[in-house]
């Protein structure tokens, strides 16, 4: 694995709306099924992936059918490369959950997240922008769910203490101790389910064009970034149970995806009759899977010649495997997660408004991981209709993440996004496969479980370097802006260090905010402890209101890479017509005037992106 998922989402953002910018010749398998392109060899990287035209370089395009023992193999291996990405997810969220020691709800919440996330790629894959895209846990939801879990009513009691009777959860934490967390969950999900309405209405109105018009770089630099930086607190609890464990996890992952990333490793195949041997990128794909693993079996070694402590008060104690070890054999082998399985959520209006800037910033992800995954499929770039329709349906599979209770979302992933430049198959049915394999496994009590044995500090030596990269990756946003310029340097150091400090001091003092309005000071509380809405929110106003050109701002460049510079792509885009009722809707004209419908003119005219 690539480094990780949620890191790699925004790198590929960039790198997708790199690929937009140069034109290509559109394989013939985005239509024609019967036909197979001539496969090449491998790229070294996914720039020069993306830097080269489908048409010639593809076994199996958008539209085409391999084999299904194919369709297992590529399935299960995009499985993989979300893993890590997905699994953090419910791990970040197991001590505001107040579920850190509680490895029965840790499991169900890791098969839940897996179920959905399956539910949402096929959704996504079918009537969505039907590209051969992934569905997963977002990392944009973490810092306002933080920040909702850290007001004063939602902080976990202490161990053998008397609840405070004054918060929601005392009544039902003081009868029944899975209330304690559950009564939280709760919470979190009617917060996505309400927020993730507005991104279904940017969908299926069309609003996200406009919205995006006023977005820039300097407004999702800070954004993205704060999302790694707002994290370091987790990454370094994490790591501190072990720094020597989480600095070989860190080796680890260095080594593989960086070091031995050209080394391909050769492999033996049986095809058209005969074993043949190829070379494949195994380091390049799994870099992160093989470091976590490494770094998992040497803490099990230790663990077996009893080199790590055995008291739980000693240094390096969490670093053994067999601590959670009875979360593997109480969980039940088999377990289907259900809408409503922790209870009705509850919506509060101060949750609702800090989720929305979740909601927005994983829609920007998502709109350049379109763009990529289109050129790396044979596709055209997609059209208007297709991105909105995508939009609405990850807002769909939000509220589905609500319902079923994921603690988060879903987004695009732009980690498999590589992947399809890497194994030269963009059929859209590899994913489908792949999504109904995250419904089964998460079907699996047992094997969610044995997650939970992974030791914290490898886990937070991934955290360390999957945090950093999302920082980075949110920085690098600026290569399109002028940054000779006072004005862009003034926008974006204010927005990024206050965006560290108002809800640091917020969080040290809760006591200040006394508008005599229970609902008001939530509401403040929650907004200001959230580091990428108040970083995104001061770069967003500032760089709107403060005159500059286009070309001082980046808008200019960062538009013509996102949209190829406003060119007309002239092209068949029937890869992106929905799978049903297509007759019905050519015969009802009106109907294309809607945003979210393939529109004739499109065909007959091309895209104007």
């Amino acid at each position: 694995m690539h480094l990780s998922q949620e890191d790699q989402k925004v790198e590929i953002v960039l790198k997708g709306k790199e690929a937009t910018a140069a034109s290509f010749e559109l394989s013939d398998g985005c239509h024609r099924s019967d036909n197979r392109v001539t496969a090449v060899p491998c790229s070294d990287n996914l720039e020069e992936s993306l830097n080269q035209g489908p048409g010639g370089s593809l076994i199996y395009s958008i539209n085409d059918r391999p084999p299904w023992y194919l369709c297992v193999l590529l399935g299960f291996q995009h499985y993989i490369l979300a893993f890590g990405g997905i699994l953090a997810i419910p791990l970040i969220l197991a001590e505001p959950l107040c579920i850190k020691d509680n490895n029965a709800a840790k499991s169900q919440l890791i098969s839940t997240i897996f179920f959905v996330s399956g539910i949402c790629t096929v959704l996504q894959t079918t009537i969505g922008t039907r590209l051969p895209i992934l569905q997963g846990g977002t990392f944009t939801f973490i810092t306002p769910t933080l920040a909702i879990l850290s007001l004063p009513k939602w902080r976990c009691p202490e161990i053998g203490g008397t609840p405070d009777l004054n918060t929601t959860a005392a009544p039902a934490s003081l009868t029944d101790p899975e209330e304690v967390w559950k009564v939280r969950m709760r919470e979190i999900q009617g917060a996505i389910l309400v927020a993730s309405v507005v991104q279904v209405v940017l969908g299926l109105s069309g609003l996200v064009g406009l919205v995006l018009k006023f977005i820039g770089p300097l407004a999702i630099a800070p954004t993205i970034s704060l999302i790694g930086l707002a994290l370091f607190r987790e990454a370094g609890q994490k790591s501190g149970a072990h720094w020597g464990i989480s600095a070989l996890t860190v080796g680890l992952i260095f080594l593989f995806s960086q070091y031995l990333s050209k080394v391909n490793v050769p492999l033996i195949a049986y095809k058209d009759k005969k074993w043949k041997v190829f070379h494949y990128p195994l380091f390049k794909l799994f870099s992160a899977l093989f470091g976590m693993c490494g770094a998992w079996l040497v803490c099990f070694l230790l663990t077996y010649f009893n080199a790590l402590p055995s008291s739980p008060n000693e240094y390096g104690y969490k670093a053994r495997t067999d601590i959670n070890l009875d979360a593997v054999t109480s969980a039940t082998w088999f377990l289907v997660p259900y809408p409503g399985q922790w209870g009705l959520p509850t919506v509060s209006f101060s949750s609702v408004l800090g989720m929305v800037a979740g909601v927005l910033a994983s829609t920007m992800e998502s709109i350049g991981d379109y763009y990529a995954c289109a050129r790396l499929s044979g596709a055209p770039p997609p059209p208007t209709h297709a991105i909105n329709r995508g939009i609405a349906v990850e807002g769909l599979g939000c509220i589905l993440a609500a319902l079923w209770g994921s603690g988060n979302g879903t987004t695009s992933y732009s980690q498999n996004v590589a992947a399809l430049g890497i194994t030269r198959v963009g059929s859209r049915l590899v994913l489908q496969t792949a999504g109904l394999l995250m419904v089964i496994l998460g079907l699996f009590g047992k094997f969610s479980a044995v997650f939970i044995t992974i030791p914290e500090p490898v886990i937070g030596g991934m955290f360390l370097v999957m945090f950093g990269m999302i920082a980075a990756v949110g920085i690098s946003n600026l290569q399109y802006v002028d940054l000779n310029s006072s004005r862009n340097l003034l926008i974006l150091g204010f927005s990024t260090f206050s965006g560290l400090v108002l809800p640091t001091w917020f969080h040290s003092n809760p006591q200040m905010i006394n508008t005599g309005i229970t609902e008001l000071d939530q509401l403040i509380m929650v907004l200001f402890t959230t580091h990428m809405f108040i970083g995104g929110l001061f770069g967003f106003v500032l760089d709107n209101t403060i005159p500059g050109t286009d070309e001082e701002r980046g808008i200019k460049s960062w538009r013509e890479t996102v949209h190829g510079g406003g060119r007309a792509y002239f092209s068949d885009q029937s890869c992106y017509h929905l799978p049903f009722c297509m007759n019905f809707l050519q015969r009802l004209r009106f109907l294309q005037h809607l945003p979210f419908l393939p529109q004739i003119r499109s065909e007959d005219q091309g895209t104007q992106l």
